[in-house]
């Protein structure tokens, strides 16, 4: 199946509208760009410029964006309001969507994204960033969790590496959903790149910064180099920490003959042995590492999973190759105590998670969280090689963040099924179609934020995991 990383927010959907961004105000044409990639950073100061294209993300609201006389930043002319839906909303289940350059622009010269951003409320905005140019997003940036209340604030993104933005399409997106169910109205004012005095050196990090060791890698295998990110001081002395793209970092591989990374952050186990992969943004080496000790391969699936056949329309698929994916945050999350390794291989030309040393793993979405309220069955298929005879079990557990979409907000809710023999069975493929029913303890299912496996099988390999109706 095909893996949607999280830099690709909102990628997999379907555009839902595209409106040129022709403006509301007379424009000079000394404001006209001239042709190639012209080195402008203005996007919105009382006007869009020309070249903008707006594209809602599928599945939200599409009128959520409009253009604002009244409420504005420093007495402006106009800003962008945004007005989040409702949970449950005919009009869409979120706010979202992207500004991106019909042309593209050399954005080399500038060190930052900056605005000014306020609400009708404290809130916090679920991600903002640049770089989602509904094409490839290579240089695609994030700033999650942004909290805003009523009053202006501006609002600084660092450029982690400008000079590989020479002909960047993908100017600003945004993405948020209700507070505790209800919707809510934000403004944003004078966005623009500009080169910020006095802004810090960019820190890279890889693996979220950490020394990783993995002894278990097998031959053939791929592992995805997690944990991107880039942490800068801005002038007011706050550290800010962004995730970005992979494509911003040099990949190194210490024995090539063994692993080799590519520009994606795919790093590709050819032969048993030790490597070490590390990483360098702009020209600094990056924080975190993974030293891998490299094994034979060990038994797999020798067939793919079955193919799913219900109708995609009423499907939301988290991994499959039949359907479109939603974004997915992390496969594995490795929270603590957490033992598992994975690795994303192919068989017969179908795209399969394998997970290791398993006793617990995370797989989380809570930054794309799913409505999953007119769904009726969750499905996954799975194989292992380790024994299946009682005790021995795979657990399966779901976790809704509750109305106000939030880790810890008092009001998650969760259920794990448990799959034992005769249905779990050793060295054959099964497929799970569980009833939402089944999982008692899930009251709500309109946050859905994590997916937890766990069990006694050390090896578990996972395919076709989808809700459908």
């Amino acid at each position: 199946m095909k893996r949607i990383l999280y830099t690709s927010a909102h990628n997999a959907w379907l555009i839902i509208i595209i409106i040129i961004l022709n403006g509301c105000y007379d424009r000079n044409v000394d404001e006209l760009l001239s042709p190639g990639f012209p080195a402008k950073g203005e996007i919105f100061i009382d006007d869009f410029s020309s070249d903008l294209i707006y594209a809602a993300f599928g599945g939200s609201d599409v009128k959520a964006f409009q253009i604002d006389n009244k409420e504005t930043y420093g007495n402006s002319k106009a800003s962008m309001r945004f007005s989040v839906p409702d949970a449950n909303s005919a009009l869409g289940a979120y706010a979202g969507g992207s500004y991106f350059s019909k042309t593209g622009r050399d954005l080399s010269g500038f060190n930052a994204l900056t605005f000014y951003i306020k609400a009708t409320q404290s809130a916090t905005i679920d991600v903002l960033g640049f770089g989602n140019d509904f094409g490839a997003s290579k240089y695609q940036i994030a700033l999650n969790g942004l909290a805003i209340n009523t009053n202006w604030q501006k609002v600084i993104i660092p450029i982690p590496d400008a000079s590989k933005l020479i002909s960047e399409k993908g100017l600003f997106y945004y993405s948020t959903g209700p507070i505790n169910e209800k919707g809510y109205t934000f403004w944003i004012d004078e966005v623009q790149f500009e080169k910020v005095p006095d802004l810090g050196r960019i820190t890279g990090s890889i693996f979220n910064g950490e020394q990783r060791n993995n002894s278990t890698a097998e031959k053939g295998s791929t592992i995805t180099i997690d944990g991107n990110l880039a942490t800068v001081n801005l002038p007011s002395g706050i550290n800010r920490t962004i995730q970005i793209s992979p494509s911003y970092f040099t990949f190194e591989s210490s024995n090539p003959k063994i692993a080799t990374v590519s520009t994606t952050g795919i790093i590709t186990v050819l032969d048993s042995g030790s490597a070490i992969i590390t990483a360098i943004l702009g020209n600094a080496k990056a924080n975190g590492s993974l030293t891998l000790a490299s094994v034979a391969n060990t038994l797999m699936p020798e067939a793919p999973a079955p193919i799913p056949n219900v109708n995609a329309k009423d499907v939301i698929s988290l991994y499959s190759n039949v359907y479109t994916n939603v974004p997915i945050d992390s496969w594995n999350t490795r929270w603590k105590y957490s033992t598992t390794e994975n690795s994303f291989i192919k068989i017969n030309n179908d795209d399969i998670i394998k997970y290791y040393n398993l006793n617990f793993v995370g797989i989380e979405f809570s930054a794309n969280q799913i409505n999953a309220s007119s769904m009726m069955h969750f499905h996954i298929d799975m194989w292992t090689p380790n024994a299946t005879n009682s005790p021995n079990n795979v657990k399966v557990m779901l976790v809704d963040f509750g109305a106000n979409g939030i880790y810890g907000g008092g009001d998650d809710v969760s259920h794990e099924i448990i799959v034992n023999s005769p249905v779990l069975t050793s060295s054959k493929w099964i497929s799970l179609d569980i009833p939402f029913s089944s999982f008692t303890g899930l009251k709500t299912k309109s946050h859905l934020s994590q997916l937890v496996l766990s069990g006694t099988v050390s090896n578990l390999y996972v395919d076709n995991i989808y809700l459908h109706k």
